[in-house]
């Protein structure tokens, strides 16, 4: 079995419970496959939970679920030392980071505090607990979902945080015929329940290496940089893409080279995971929000100045 049919093999898993959000699906195994992490804003009810429930069950993943409450303590997430007498001594009891695919739901409901308890996990794979540093399983990827509507209550992401997240996503609503669909299946049954692996977890590691191996030409590579690059020097423009954020499209572009069978990234993958990539690492302007200009709207306007590398692009 190829590279890329076992890839669609996990797409047309999800696909039996997500109807119609291919292009949603194909986003999060792209960030699966190239080691990042997505944060999915969305309204309730439009299937955030089901979506990383089903990814987790197409590889065989160890899920855990974390419910964000403005309560939550940062050891709820990360585990704790307890002590035990019989043994005289302390004992770690891992807490819910400790696995392979983690849902972190209504992120933005818990204080920044409990909040950056993610961030070493998310960026180094691993956590620091009472001075002893322990590595996170792998594969490690988390899905956080947060609601856009309802702000009473809620912490927004700092930028730290939101570094930390290759995509963000919106799901949206369904079309009636979807919508119709989604009442068929689950009328007698829940379509989650009946899913099974298609692939195993050493699979996705494999193919997590394989990645990597996908070839980026330096022009495409001066092409990520120079779109980056008009971030900064945009008048709309606060705070611009960081030098991290380049390193983060480049992965996402060799991941999403590979679902699509291909060996080398192309321009095309450039612009089309740009918009995903940038939008959450930019602030803007006071300017910007009083003319209602959307910091998506200014990454597209960027793709449409910045010259597109056409006169070579190497395939290996």
């Amino acid at each position: 079995m190829t590279h890329k049919e076992m890839i669609e093999k996990v797409l047309n898993n999800i696909d039996k419970v997500i109807i119609g959000k291919r292009d949603i699906s194909e986003l999060s195994v792209t960030a699966l496959l190239a080691g990042g992490h997505v944060l999915l804003e969305d309204v309730p009810g439009v299937g955030k939970t089901m979506m990383v429930k089903a990814l987790a069950r197409s590889i065989g993943a160890d899920f855990k679920r974390i419910q964000f409450t403005p309560d939550l303590l940062p050891s709820d997430v990360l585990g704790v030392s307890i002590y035990n007498p019989k043994e005289m001594e302390f004992e770690f009891r891992p807490g819910p980071i400790m696995g392979n695919i983690v849902l972190a739901d209504e992120i933005n409901r818990t204080s920044p505090k409990t909040q950056s308890a993610l961030l070493e996990g998310m960026e180094e794979s691993s956590v620091t607990i009472d001075g002893e540093t322990m590595r996170i399983p792998q594969p490690f990827f988390v899905m956080a979902t947060q609601n856009p509507i309802e702000y009473e209550g809620t912490y927004p992401l700092p930028e730290a945080q939101l570094d930390r997240f290759l995509f963000k996503l919106k799901m949206g609503y369904p079309t009636k015929g979807e919508e119709i669909e989604v009442l068929s299946r689950a009328e007698k049954r829940v379509p989650i329940d009946n899913l099974e692996t298609v692939i195993s977890l050493q699979d996705l590691i494999d193919l997590q290496v394989v990645v990597k191996e996908v070839n980026v030409d330096d022009t495409i590579k001066g092409y990520i940089v120079e779109c980056a690059s008009q971030t900064r020097n945009n008048p709309y423009v606060y705070l611009g893409v960081s030098p991290r954020g380049s390193l983060a499209l480049m992965k996402a572009c060799q991941a999403y080279a590979l679902i699509k069978g291909r060996t080398y990234v192309t321009p095309d993958d450039v612009q089309y995971l740009s918009p995903f990539v940038f939008g959450h690492r930019m602030i803007l302007q006071p300017e910007a929000k009083y003319e209602g200009i959307s910091t998506i709207e200014i990454v597209e306007r960027i793709l449409t100045k910045v010259r597109v590398p056409v006169d070579k692009v190497q395939i290996r």
